[in-house]
């Protein structure tokens, strides 16, 4: 599996992951075949992939996994261990409960930092301009 290090030095998984996709839009869109128009987007083909983050409390020792989702499998492609400050304030949020998970606005923020990644977007933008500090220089891409 992927460390938090080796995400934040591939460009182009940072750049395609998903920051507002939740586990249960990921089954509707992946895997639900007769109601993603609804939700305003389609998958056309297993050629349609997504990156995103799920918190999964299934474990004694609660972590954040990278996911690769297409229509035909999900791949986890790194366990990100949960700073013990944020784990507590996490599970608060979810009663202790056992389960997959969406990201809170607080564990979210901290994988942006952990990535150096800004995600500047106005209300109702189309695209998103995402930033990357690396080594000094300010990268910007575009989804």
């Amino acid at each position: 599996m992927k460390t938090l290090e080796d995400i934040k030095n591939d460009l182009e998984i940072v750049n395609d992951i998903d920051w507002d996709m939740t586990p249960e839009e990921a089954v509707t869109l992946y895997l639900e075949w007769g109601n993603n128009w609804s939700h305003g987007k389609m998958v056309r083909s297993k050629d349609d992939v997504s990156y995103y983050f799920i918190v999964y409390t299934w474990e004694d020792d609660p972590g954040i996994y990278l996911i690769k989702r297409n229509s035909e499998e999900a791949i986890e492609l790194a366990r990100i261990d949960i700073p013990e400050a944020l784990k507590s304030r996490l599970l608060k949020g979810t009663a202790d409960r056992k389960g997959v998970y969406p990201l809170n606005d607080e564990v979210k923020q901290w994988l942006r930092d952990e990535l150096s990644v800004d995600v500047h977007c106005s209300a109702g933008a189309v695209r998103c301009a995402h930033r990357r500090k690396r080594e000094g220089v300010n990268i910007e891409l575009r989804t």
